[in-house]
């Protein structure tokens, strides 16, 4: 099913259809402020599993984690340094991925993550809308392992098809850029990925986060 976010009570129908199917363990393509992205119930592992082999890639791959609030991030993480912390509300919501340990409380499996979670919240009204009803949600760029993410709905039901119940289609991707990701789990700070978060806008929280070594992929 696909559903024009553009339209109000296309969008109500559409948000329902996404909740009803997460609820279910489906699949769901939905807008984000960087790329499409497409999602599972974070909290059920099968799911979560039949996102990776949507995309074609293995659990060393594990999917970040969305969220509606930056207040989630104390339920997914800890030793969450005070300049992170300073980071993440200045920046988000927006295209800002940080890695951090995770509670070792939760009951969750999304790949060999050794202990830790990716998190960000995106700065997406759309988004925000599905996050609130749902919580936190298991969402990867929307395309198959070596092909560019999606930055249309219809590029992404192209590579994805009948493997996703719903899609959102809130027309083309603002940015098209992934979001930057930050890992923040070990004693210096790195940039795994540049995004739209530059190194520079970093420092200013943090002077010693290393630059990146390679490019990845995620939304």
């Amino acid at each position: 099913m696909k559903f024009d976010c553009s339209v109000d009570e296309e969008f109500d129908r559409g948000l329902a259809a996404a909740q009803a199917a997460l609820e279910e363990g489906k699949l769901v393509v939905l807008p984000t402020d960087t790329v499409y992205g497409i999602a599972a119930d974070a909290f059920n592992p099968r799911a979560v599993q039949n996102l990776l082999d949507a995309k074609g890639r293995g659990r060393q791959m594990p999917p970040p984690v969305l969220v509606g609030a930056p207040t989630t991030l104390d339920a997914l993480a800890i030793d969450i340094p005070s300049w992170l912390r300073s980071t993440v509300e200045a920046l988000w919501p927006g295209p800002l991925t940080v890695i951090c340990r995770q509670q070792p409380s939760l009951t969750w499996d999304l790949g060999e993550t050794h202990n830790t979670v990716a998190v960000r919240m995106p700065a997406d009204p759309r988004a925000l809308a599905l996050l609130k009803q749902t919580g936190p949600l298991a969402v990867s760029s929307a395309n198959t392992t070596g092909d560019p993410a999606a930055t249309t709905i219809d590029e992404a039901e192209d590579m994805l098809g009948g493997r996703v119940a719903v899609y959102l289609d809130g027309g083309p991707s603002a940015s098209g850029v992934p979001s930057t990701i930050l890992d923040a789990t070990g004693s210096t700070p790195r940039l795994l990925r540049a995004g739209s978060i530059t190194l520079e806008q970093l420092h200013a929280f943090n002077n010693t986060i290393e630059p990146p070594d390679e490019p990845d992929e995620d939304a």
